[in-house]
Formats: C-alpha cells, structure tokens, sequence
C-alpha cells in the first residue's frame, strides 16, 4: 500500500478539529487492559509505537494525532502486526485529550511522550503549539503517581518554551537527561541525529506524594 500523503501542518484551532472523541475504555481496545499505559501525544504515522509496542508487550500503547488518515493507516499496520497492546486515536490533543481520557483508571497512564510537535515559528501562529499549561494540568490529572513525561524537539526556542511550561507546575520534577530513554527512536530523530544536528531532551516526573 502506497504511503499516505497528508498536510504536514494541521491548525487544532480550526473549527473541523475541536471535537471531542468518545473517551476511552481500555477494555475494549487492548487485549489486557490492566497493563500499565504509554501514550504518545501526537503521534504522527505511528512508527514509534509501532516498534515500542512490539519490544514491550507487557505495556499497552496508545497514540492521539490529529492527522485522521495517519491513525487510520497507523491502525491498520497495527491489525497486520497482530499487536493487541496498540491502538491510535484521532484526538486533537489541545482540545480533547481530558474529555478522551476522563475513564481512564487510576495509576494506569505511567508514560507520556511528547515528540518533535509542530513549532508553528511565526508568533501569529503561537496559540497553535501544543504544549500549554492546560495540557500539562490534563496530563498530571490522568498521570499515575511517579509517572513520567518525555519531551524532546530540534527546536530550540520550542525546547525552551516547553520546559518552562513544564517546569512551571509544581507536581512535576525535572531530570536532564542527553539520550532518548527508549529503546526506538522517532522517523524525526533518527533524521536529525543523521545530519548530526541538537535535539533537545526532558524527563518530568510526577511527584510520588501526589494522587492520580
């Protein structure tokens, strides 16, 4: 099947894309719903979890994008890989992802990646970035305790607006780290560690005396 071609830049402030899919039950998307969660916030065309979920089958993975024809695709090849702990979501993550996540059980989501998002350079176009403080809240809420938040970007205005977002919210503890900590590596970054380029990297932890 040839590749799906889709816009590179999509605006979650359009009226097309503030919806809000059903939120999510578990148990009717992944064969053992009670395995710990990762989710991938904009996960684009699903090659990350694609290969995570294969090395990591006592995980389940779970990827949001906005793209619709990426996570129809990106479903697809998950079905033909036989791989019961991944599925993807069309989800405008800026707009819905606490209404997508409001059933999700408690301690259950241990990982959040945010990967490479859309730095959308002209500051007309600022509102449109991802990381937000309201994301960040949404993310902690459904965060189990001492769950993690992986960013990283090749950006580097990008890079500092996220951490300071980030670093911003008291339940959240900063750890510099120089490596990507999983065992994969994003489409995105293996191109940029190829033409030997920067990429900016964070590990937050949720505080371990918060609740989820």
């Amino acid at each position: 099947m040839p590749r799906v071609r889709v816009h590179q830049h999509v605006n979650p402030l359009a009226p097309f894309y503030r919806f809000a899919p059903p939120p999510l039950e578990v148990e009717n998307v992944f064969a053992n719903p009670q395995s710990p969660l990762f989710l991938d916030i904009g996960s684009g065309r699903g090659r990350f979890l694609l290969k995570m979920a294969e090395i990591e089958p006592e995980r389940n993975f779970l990827g949001v994008e906005i793209r619709e024809p990426l996570v129809v695709e990106a479903n697809r090849l998950a079905g033909e890989y036989n791989l019961t702990n991944l599925h993807y979501e069309f989800c405008n993550a800026s707009f819905a992802l606490d209404e997508f996540l409001k059933n999700l059980p408690a301690n259950h989501l241990q990982t959040v990646t945010i990967q490479f998002s859309d730095p959308w350079y002209k500051n007309k176009h600022a509102k449109r970035r991802m990381v937000t403080g309201d994301l960040v809240a949404t993310i902690i809420e459904h965060l189990g305790i001492s769950g993690e938040i992986f960013v990283q970007t090749d950006v580097d205005f990008l890079a500092e607006e996220m951490f300071a977002i980030l670093r911003a919210n008291a339940s959240l503890n900063e750890i510099e780290i120089a490596e990507n900590p999983f065992p994969v590596k994003t489409e995105r970054e293996k191109s940029v560690e190829e033409r030997s380029l920067p990429i900016y990297r964070r590990l937050f932890k949720k505080n371990s005396d918060l609740k989820s």
